[in-house]
């Protein structure tokens, strides 16, 4: 089948890999995003598109920062059968066509730029300029044209590279193109890939080897919308948030190496990732689902803080949905500020029902020789210096052996879950500091050995062991038979291994000790570990086991408690080391708990190596229920034991009835004694060795029955009827708790009997004690049973009933429980603990007694009812019902009794008071109470008669605290009230009374009015009363409604608040809080009671907010509450509640201007009490709650018809519609919140919009007259409007298209395309206000609405107008367009020029590009196209002078953009940028827009002075300094750059002091003096200001004092030439100068050469003519050295003076092309140079020049010598520089230099170069006189006397090397003799001697020679810092004045100087240049030049002869040396 394209291009997923074969193949990974395009192969099983990959990271390393990395396009070919087609795009009817596929018939231009592509066509949009769509489709558009050339395959084996990225990049315009699918677009469907074959056009056939049609490319798209997106949008937005972090920030974290940054957006894309996998697979149960959803909102708004700064608003209670603006905008606000300022969701503590629930799974125990052992796992608490608390009661663990281990924990076997812990019990509650154990206790069953009687005498003991039980042997053969065959185990140690004799004690036990009733139950032996047989001692041949405890661990979970995942947790064993453990480790690093929870005899512990830890699971849930907690998390917890707590955490909600027991220990003390009924006291016997101290319990009645099963020693296990304790030494304790779970009957007659044994022995002692006493249950804490000697008359019974119960069980006895137990002497006792978690039984007597109120008499009553205030709280709530039924039935009884009434009542407010008690959630319980339980119908008389007696005397103190405490349970006690009339109406309907309803409601109301008026008595005593009852009205009304109809119970809450009229401070805001919790009320529902609702609250409120000078902070918070009243009212009764508009934006304008400081708390936003809840937030924000509420009430009242209810007069409401445009204006400008606030950032733009449409509405009506009226026309309130409209539509914030796509996403689903709608406003706004056309101008103009009042606004909204032209928006710009022409007509109408019009819309550019980027060059044609097309119907006429101005207008406009994009494009470099700037300048200058090119002045200065360039700095601020003159001519400010009114000079001046700053920072010396000397023209010939001209004097001094130092690094030149057609025409094949940085080498210009043309190659010289690509040809050049310069006339002038005279203004550079060097000397050698001219000088602002001429010049022998003489003096002279400054590495090349130039014989010496000097004459022939020399002579004469000197200087360096001086020395001054001869002649006879030195000029000051005979040129020999500041500002004090020189003639001084930084630098230049020719040093020879000289030293010269030179100059050396 041949390749077809598709009719519609399809979207497809790949679903199987695919790997390529072939280069045209298109490889393929699960999940790839495609294209398809084409179909071919065999039978259509081919594809040919476009994968869309994500971007890479590597494209990060060149991006724009803050840019989104673009996706990667590939295009190929793949199998059908690996991708399924999803979506089918667009569609093929005609009528969709303009909303389905584009194509672009004309195709699309590439052009290669620097490598890369650039598109420069328009393509075909939409109406809109893009579309918009939430789905996942794509708009798509052919390309017809490729880069270079190439197209896309052209079959399907072609040679496309494999997966190769598509040579087409989106463009940004593109950006915003959307995607619109019209409703025929297919979704994935079964048949969708079978249909998908026959799509393809049968027209579209292509023949082999033809050129394809242009391939569709995907454009931007919304954001992929996935199936289950309706259901869990959160799939979605975790797949467009990550895919947004990708290409935005990743690369940008790691370019900036924020590695801890990127290391937690690691975990969070990890965690994300997981979140949406969880929720897409539905592998959670609803409850970890509604978790997961509100963690993976958290999760996106924390990584959206730490990398875009920008929160999206995601609500998890809507299953993480993108709110929107059609959700509730006060919802959105709340959202908002929370994850904006809070990094978690705040959470409201409400200790009452917060609990929690802990999970222990024990995963391994390492056991390492411990068999059997099991172990008990508790929660303790112990708070901070207190003693450890057992909080929860024992889960218990029979370990099994290893091999079982596994299967057993695998099953849950090993695992809990704590419950019911409260805030307090883990330390969160307010000033808890108690901390929260997790205890392990480790038992096992150790070997014992029976001891006999005599043995015990002998003090032997037992050996204790680590041995394993054996099993236990059948006990029934050494049982005797017990009646009905069962007996107590507590009596079985006698038959378990005794040595005792089975005589009269057996009988006697088997009598006494036997049960009553024959047909009781023993226990079951057979349960392990929880049954008593699991404690007794076992037997086998001999050996005895006893249960102890050998270990503990102790683990502090407080912290983990607040973690919501499972936290592993190993936890060490401790054993104390007195045990015959194996230990390995005695570090005292174990909690000191461990030493109360397990006895050590000497307080050692260590570790244990057979019990190295434990590894234990745990994890914390919060739930108020644990059995909810299981249902909704049955994967985690289905079928886990409970372990509870101990006690209750609130009030009990079910019914329990635990008595909780902890036997401490048995008290037997040395020389114990027992207690004896007969004998008082017995000592206990010494043959006890007290080893194996164990207690045996059973709880019996008083009949002496055992209760079956009622002891629970854990959570786990089974109830037992008899509980043996573990083995403890002597004074050990035993610290075990058990549970007893007794019948409630049974309870009263129950009581506790406890046996003693040394195990395996016979008990020795018992003890009893009750569980009740005198109708109370026994107190809780501990107690102290007698211990009795064991015999016949202890054990007896009677009927079963035991002799023990008529016994005192403690040493008080029994009347005498309560008082203190502390016993004295050595009476042996038991200490044990009670604690009773009863819902049925109280130790209370007081409560009791109210219980029995029946039984009791009146005095009795009321002496209770006295007393009831001191019950404990917990006693009460635990029997709340039974007590409400006492005391309503004590009313009832008494009614009429005003004691007992108010008694009665006090107790009620006592019970109900409990209520707000935060340890007890005891409402819903009173609630519940009072529906359901309460039957009393006539209690409501009692309870109003003592309401009213109480609110009679409201002042009195006693009645005022009795008040207050009624107040806070007025809910209650109103609830019921009204519960018992409803009570008492039923019961009066049965039997025919109607007539007590009145009565009732005038009580009511009495005790309403009794109310009202406390309100309004001013008695500072009433202000605590007053503010209970604005606090808690609102919760009373509602429990009115059973008996008051709604308007009744309204006109109640309306006549208290009308008496609320006079309240201050504070009691406003509990005020505003009580009018809110009315109207958050749902009983007012009546529409009489609704509009009444509205207008009361109006009144209510109306002084509270709105327009006021007070901007305290009590003003603002009753602005905040009126905000939460205001949105309650419009939420619920809409239009009704529009009258709190004009409050709403006056309370805006009125704290809008107050100061604001960053806040680090967030007041949580719309409060409903007082005080707010506040969050702390880190770091500190601004913002503000009030505005930002204020904000959401108008953005609420926007999506109602408010306009029609401002009913106000003309001059008010413009003062409204002027205030609402400047609320709007403040909130766009984000003075209430930031704009990173997305969501509520983009809201808010809709809802202005909303606002602006009703304004239009009254604006239309009541501000545009007719024209007869124009002059009522208010052109402020039109002006004011359209900006507003102006801001909105231009904001920044709806430009989808620069969005990445997560926030594009978020913004179109949030306001939807908010532009379009605001250009359809501001067209209709403009017609509006403009008047109806003529016939001939709508012909002309095309506009049916021109003129009018819209010439109002030209040129004030020109600038705003323009800005919209440039908008992406299709539908923006083009009504932004017509305005603009309907702008340029009337403008041209009045004034027939556009020069107004022009020079706003220059302005308007150059601030729309210096602010913000306006968009690709694409849309700035299309502004100008559409504008010319606008004036279409002119063209027609070429002469019509306003299509002249307009095209004028245009090109201009054209010509700026142009310029304006190359100066701001991000692609640009810094060099192109500074050179765009120019001409950007130069056009505005021409254009007479002084400000606007001062501006551009100043940046380019900054620019070049960040970039170091200080000269540039300088010359580009001389820019701004020409436009002035030196005049006094006053000048406005300026703003930008900042300058203040000054005169022209005033500013001229600081300009140039500026600039000379700059250049001396530049060392711009020449530029510095000519600004001095301008300035100091000034000052001395006009100015007369010779303070400042002595100052510039002195700062020109100083320049020239550094010039002569030589502190100048010459910069390096190179020359460049753009070969290639890749470059643009202002570049091609041109060759330009650049100036280097100073010592910059070549290879490090390239590299930057390189960066500027990333896609240029360097290439050689050579001819490159019109060739594709770039290339560059960069080569050093010199600086050329004009040889003619009168520097070279002149003797001894420093090298560095002589570099600057010929390195200023530079214009022409040279580099050797060609010499020639003959071998018959040096008067045959010459030097080719190429000369090179630039436009302009150096420096300049460019730092480049373009070259505009090219000269070959051929250098003569004379000017070679003279070139190369200077160039080796210099070199020299820098090796002796660096030298002198500290470098040593360049003595040998200073040596070698000297070397070559001291020997006459070598090439290379300069010395060469005298055969080019005319020879000398005899000195002894008078005659004769010397002829002149020529110039170039003259200049090779100086070069070679300065050559001499400088060599001469540098031997100095040699003071140590001895030797080597004098050979060199000799060797210099034998090589240059004339030069010395000239240097130092003979003594004149006449000149004395000491003066050897030529005579100084006239009028030069004598200069001394140095010791050595050398002249001094330089006032120091040591280096000197150079200033860094020159300029006058700097100057302090005039320098010393430096040595003057001679004008011509004789030097002041000779140039052979001792001063370093006078010597002249090496030409680096020079030399670099002459080794780019080619040449070395040793192949040239020397070339001198003649000088020429005054007539007297003419003479001088021809008078001396070589000869005689050499030697004076030999005697000089002498001289010297010695």
């Amino acid at each position: 089948m041949p390749w077809r394209p598709l009719a519609r291009i399809a979207f497809a997923v790949a679903i199987y890999p695919f790997q390529a074969s072939s280069p045209a193949d298109l490889p393929l990974e699960l999940g790839d995003e495609l294209y398809i395009i084409e179909q071919g192969g065999i039978d259509g099983s081919w594809y040919r598109g476009y994968l869309v990959a994500p971007p890479s990271l590597l494209a990060g390393l060149t991006s724009v920062k803050g840019q989104t990395l673009e996706a990667r396009v590939f295009s190929g070919i793949f199998p059908r059968c690996c991708v399924e087609v999803r979506e089918v795009l667009g569609d093929s009817n005609g009528d969709e066509k303009a909303d389905s596929i584009r194509f672009n018939d004309e195709g699309s231009d590439f052009h290669n730029v620097n490598g890369g592509l650039r598109q420069d066509h328009t393509p075909a949009t939409s109406r809109n300029g893009f579309h918009y769509s939430d789905s996942r489709s794509n708009s798509l558009r052919t390309r017809r044209s490729f880069a270079n050339g190439e197209s896309p395959q052209d079959s399907g084996i072609g040679n496309a590279p494999s997966r190769s990225p598509s040579h087409r990049r989106p463009d940004r315009y593109e950006q915003g193109a959307r995607r619109k699918v019209s409703p025929h677009s297919s979704r994935s469907h079964p048949s969708l890939r079978s249909s998908l074959s026959l799509a393809p056009l049968s027209t579209g056939i292509r023949e082999p080897g033809a050129k394809r049609p242009s391939a569709p490319v995907p454009m931007l798209k919304i954001g992929d919308e996935t199936p289950t997106s309706a259901s869990e949008p959160l799939v979605d937005e975790v797949a467009s948030c990550l895919r947004e972090w990708h290409s935005r920030n990743l690369h940008e974290l790691l370019l900036g190496r924020r590695y801890s940054i990127l290391e937690k957006i690691s975990d969070l894309v990890y965690q994300l990732d997981l979140s949406r996998r969880q929720i897409l697979h539905g592998v959670l149960t609803p409850h970890e689902l509604s978790a997961r959803r509100e963690k993976t909102v958290w999760d996106l708004v924390s990584g959206n803080k730490m990398l875009s700064k920008e929160i999206i608003v995601r609500d998890p209670k809507q299953n993480g949905r993108l709110l929107t603006r059609n959700d509730s905008v006060i919802e959105v606000t709340k959202l908002q500020s929370i994850m904006s300022l809070l990094d978690k969701p705040p959470v409201t503590q409400h200790d009452s029902i917060k609990l929690y629930h802990l999970m222990a799974d024990m995963k391994a125990f390492a056991n390492c020789g411990l068999n059997s052992p099991s172990l008990t796992i508790t929660l303790y608490s112990r708070a901070e210096g207190g003693a450890p608390k057992q909080l929860t009661e024992s889960f218990a663990i029979d370990v099994p052996s290893e091999d079982d281990f596994d299967k057993e924990a695998v099953s849950g076997k090993f695992r809990t879950l704590f419950t019911d812990l409260s805030s307090a019990d883990v330390g969160e509650a307010s000033g808890s500091e108690s901390d929260l154990y997790l205890v392990i206790k480790v038992y096992t069953n150790q070997s014992i050995q029976s001891v006999s009687t005599g043995a015990s005498r002998k003090g032997s003991s037992s050996e204790i062991s680590f041995s394993s039980p054996k099993p236990a042997a059948s006990l029934s053969s050494e049982s005797p038979p017990i009646k009905g065959g069962r007996r107590s185990i507590m009596w079985a140690q006698k038959q378990l291994g005794s040595t005792r004799r089975r005589g009269h004690q057996d009988s006697r036990f088997s009598k006494i000790l036997s049960t009553a009733d024959s047909s009781a139950d023993s226990v079951d032996t057979r349960v392990r570990p929880e049954t008593q047989e699991s404690n007794r001692p076992l037997t086998h041949q001999g050996l005895q086991y006893a249960k102890r405890s050998v270990g503990v661990g102790v683990l502090n979970i407080k912290n983990l408690l607040g973690q919501s995942k499972a936290v592993e947790q190993t936890m060490s064993i401790w054993s104390p080391t007195g045990a015959n453990v194996d230990i390995h480790d005695t570090r005292l690093d174990f909690d000191e708990l461990i030493r109360e929870l397990i006895p050590s005899r000497n307080g050692q512990f260590a570790k244990s190596k057979i019990m190295d830890h434990i590894r234990l699971n745990l994890q914390c849930f919060e739930s108020p229920d644990a059995n909810v907690l299981i249902i909704r998390t049955p994967t985690l917890l289905q079928n886990i034991s409970q372990t509870p707590k101990i006690g209750f955490s609130g009030a009990p909600t079910r019914a329990r009835s635990d008595i909780y027991l902890t036997l401490s220990e048995a008290f037997l003390p040395p020389q114990a004694l027992l207690s004896h009924p007969e004998r008082g006291t017995v000592q206990m016997s010494s043959s006890l060795n007290l080893r194996n101290v164990q207690l045996t319990l059973e709880v019996r009645r008083q009949s002496g029955e055992r209760i079956e099963q009622c002891i629970f020693p854990s959570s786990n296990g089974p109830g037992l009827t008899a509980w043996r304790t573990t083995a403890a030494f002597r004074g050990e304790p035993w610290n075990e708790m058990i549970k007893l779970v007794i019948p409630s009957d049974d309870v009263p007659d129950a009581h506790l009997i406890m046996s003693v044994a040394d195990a395996p022995n016979f008990p020795f002692a018992l003890s009893w004690m009750p569980l009740r006493d005198e109708e109370a249950f026994i107190r809780d804490g501990s107690h102290t049973p007698l211990l009795y000697l064991y015999d016949k008359l202890t054990s007896s019974s009677d009927k079963g009933r035991g002799a023990y119960l008529a016994f005192a069980w403690n040493s008080r006895g029994k009347d005498d429980i309560f008082k203190e137990e502390v016993l004295t002497g050595p009476v042996a006792l038991l200490k044990l603990e009670t604690y009773l978690c009863s819902t049925i039984f109280s130790q209370d007597k007081v409560l009791l007694g109210i219980l029995k109120w029946r039984e009791q008499s009146k005095a009795q009553i009321l002496d209770l009812l006295k007393r009831f205030v001191f019950v404990s709280e917990i006693e009460i709530v635990k029997l709340v019902n039974d007590v409400f039924d006492a005391l309503f039935g004590i009313l009832v009884d008494h009614a009429g009794k005003d004691n007992f009434e108010d008694l009665v009542f006090d107790a009620l407010v006592t019970v109900l008071g409990i209520v707000h008690d935060r340890r007890f959630n005891l409402g819903p319980l009173v609630d519940h109470y009072a529906e359901t339980n309460f039957d009393y119908p006539f209690a409501t008389p009692c309870l109003m008669r003592s309401y009213l007696r109480l609110l009679a005397k409201p002042a009195d103190s006693r009645s005022s605290r009795r008040l207050r405490a009624t107040f806070k349970v007025g809910r209650q006690m109103l609830k019921f009230i009204i519960r018992a009339r409803e009570k008492q109406q039923i019961k009066e309907a049965e039997i025919g009374i109607t007539a007590t309803q009145l009565t009732f409601s005038r009580e009511v109301k009495n005790i309403f009015k009794a109310l009202e008026a406390l309100m309004k008595d001013s008695s500072p005593i009433l202000i605590g009363s007053k503010t209970l009852i604005v606090q808690h009205m609102h919760t009373w009304l509602p429990e009115l409604h059973g008996c008051f109809s709604e308007a009744e119970i309204f006109q109640l809450a309306s006549s208290f608040l009308d008496a609320c009229v006079g309240v201050q401070s504070k009691l406003i805001l509990y005020k505003l809080v009580l009018v809110l919790n009315l109207n958050k009320m749902t009983m007012f529902t009546d529409s009489i009671v609704r509009q009444s609702m509205v207008s009361s609250t109006s009144r209510w409120i109306h002084s509270y907010w709105g327009n006021s000078t007070d901007s305290s902070d009590q003003w603002r918070e009753q602005i905040r509450l009126c905000c939460s009243i205001a949105s309650v009212q419009l939420e619920k009764f809409g239009i009704e509640a529009s009258i709190y508009f004009v409050k709403t934006i006056d309370s805006y304008r009125s704290i809008q201007g107050a100061q604001r400081i960053r806040k680090d708390t967030l007041s949580l936003l719309f409060p409903t009490n007082y005080p707010f809840a506040t969050k702390p937030i880190a770091p500190a924000s601004n913002f503000d709650e009030a505005l930002i509420e204020l904000a959401a009430v108008l953005a609420q009242l926007a999506e109602i018809p408010f306009a029609s209810h401002l009913n106000q007069s003309l001059s008010d409401l413009t003062d409204t519609l002027f205030t609402t445009l400047d609320v709007i204006m403040s909130i766009l400008s984000e003075e209430a919140f930031p704009s990173s606030w997305l969501s509520l950032h983009i809201y808010h733009h809709k809802s202005s919009l909303e606002i602006l449409e009703s304004l239009f509405e009254i604006l239309v009506v009541d501000f545009v007259p007719s024209p007869d009226d124009a002059d009522d026309f208010n052109t402020d309130l039109w002006k004011k409007f359209l900006l507003t409209l102006l801001t909105l539509v231009r904001s920044s914030s709806l430009a989808l298209e620069t969005f990445a796509e997560q926030k594009r996403r978020a913004v179109w689903k949030i306001a939807g395309d908010v532009r379009e709608k605001g250009a359809d406003l501001l067209r209709r706004s403009w017609e509006a206000i403009g008047w109806d056309s003529a016939p001939e101008d709508q012909i002309r103009y095309g506009c049916t609405r021109l003129g009018g009042y819209q010439v109002q606004y030209v040129p004030s909204l020109v600038a705003p107008i323009v800005e919209l032209c440039f908008s992406v928006h299709e539908g923006l710009r083009g009504v932004a367009v017509q305005i603009l022409q309907t702008m340029t007509v009337s403008e041209w109408t009045l004034s027939e020029d556009l020069f107004v019009i022009q020079t706003e819309i220059i302005d308007c550019l150059d601030i729309m590009f210096k602010s913000k980027n306006p968009g690709e060059g694409i849309v700035q044609k299309l502004f100008v196209n559409e504008l010319l097309d606008m004036f279409d119907s002119l063209s027609r006429a070429p002469s019509d002078p306003l299509w002249e101005a307009v095209k004028e207008l245009v090109s201009t406009v054209d010509e700026l953009l142009d310029l304006l994009g190359a100066v701001h494009s991000p692609d640009s470099t810094e060099s192109f940028r500074i050179m765009h700037t120019l001409r950007l300048m130069e056009f505005l200058r021409d254009m007479q827009k002084e400000d606007i090119y001062v501006r551009y002045v100043h940046q380019l200065a900054d620019a070049q002075a960040q970039l170091h360039n200080s000269t540039e700095a300088g010359l580009a601020l001389g820019l701004h300094a020409d436009l002035y003159k030196w005049d006094t001519k006053m000048l406005e400010p300026l703003i930008d750059p900042s300058f203040p009114g000054q005169s022209s000079f005033e500013r001229k001046e600081q300009l140039y002091f500026e600039m000379i700053k700059h250049y001396e920072d530049g060392a711009a010396w020449d530029c510095a003096l000519k600004c001095y000397r301008e300035l100091a023209d000034r000052y001395e010939h006009h100015n007369y200001d010779f303070a400042k001209l002595a100052r510039t004097q002195r700062s020109m001094a100083k320049i020239y004092d550094t010039i002569a130092k030589g502190e100048r690094n010459t910069p390096r030149y190179f020359r460049v030439a753009y070969k290639g057609l890749g470059f643009p025409t202002s570049l091609r094949d041109k060759e330009f100068i650049f100036e280097g940085g100073r010592g910059e080498r070549q290879s490090v210009f390239t590299d930057r050469m390189r960066q500027q043309h990333p896609a240029a190659q360097i290439v050689p010289s050579c001819d490159l003519e019109e060739v594709e690509g770039q290339y560059l040809q960069i080569s050093a050049v010199s600086p050329h050295r004009d040889l003619e310069h009168r520097v070279f006339q002149q003797s001894r002038v420093p090298q560095s003076i002589r570099e600057y005279l010929l390195s200023s203004r530079i214009r022409r550079f040279s580099v050797t092309s060609h010499r020639h060097s003959p071998t018959s000397g040096v008067k045959d050698q010459w030097i080719e140079k190429t000369v090179f001219s630039t436009a302009d000088s150096f420096p300049n602002i460019l730092r480049r020049s373009e070259i505009v001429n090219v000269d070959i010049l051929r250098l003569s022998p004379l000017q070679t010598a003279v070139e190369r003489t200077s160039r080796k003096t210099s070199e020299i002279a820098l090796l002796d520089k660096r030298i002198r400054d500290g470098d040593d590495s360049g003595f040998a090349a200073l040596t070698e230099a000297i070397k070559n130039s001291v020997d006459p014989s070598s090439v290379s010496s300069v010395a060469q170069y005298h055969q080019l000097l005319p020879e000398p004459i005899d000195p002894t022939d008078d005659d004769l006189e010397e002829a002149p020399l020529e110039p170039l002579q003259n200049a090779l004469k100086l070069a070679l006397i300065d050559h001499a000197s400088t060599l001469k200087h540098s031997l100095n360096l040699y003071s140590r090397r001895g030797l080597e001086r004098t050979t060199l020395s000799q060797a210099l001054f034998s090589t240059f003799a004339p030069e010395f001869a000239i240097l130092v002649p003979y003594p004149d006879p006449s000149t004395p001697a000491t003066s050897p030195s030529l005579p100084p000029s006239k009028g030069s000051p004598s200069i001394p020679p140095l010791p050595n005979g050398d002249p001094i040129t330089s006032p120091s020999l040591r280096p000197r810092s150079r200033s860094s500041r020159l300029s006058l500002a700097f100057l302090k004090s005039p320098p010393k004045s430096p040595l003057p020189t001679t004008n011509g003639g004789t030097p002041s001084a000779p140039s052979l100087s001792t001063d370093t930084e006078s010597e002249a630098r090496a030409s680096e230049d020079d030399s670099g240049a002459a080794r780019s020719g080619g040449l070395r040093d040793e192949e040239e020879r020397p070339k001198t030049a003649t000088s020429g000289r005054s007539a007297k030293m003419r003479k001088r010269l021809s008078l001396l002869g070589i000869r005689k030179g050499e030697k004076r100059a030999k005697g000089g050396v002498r001289a010297n040396d010695g």
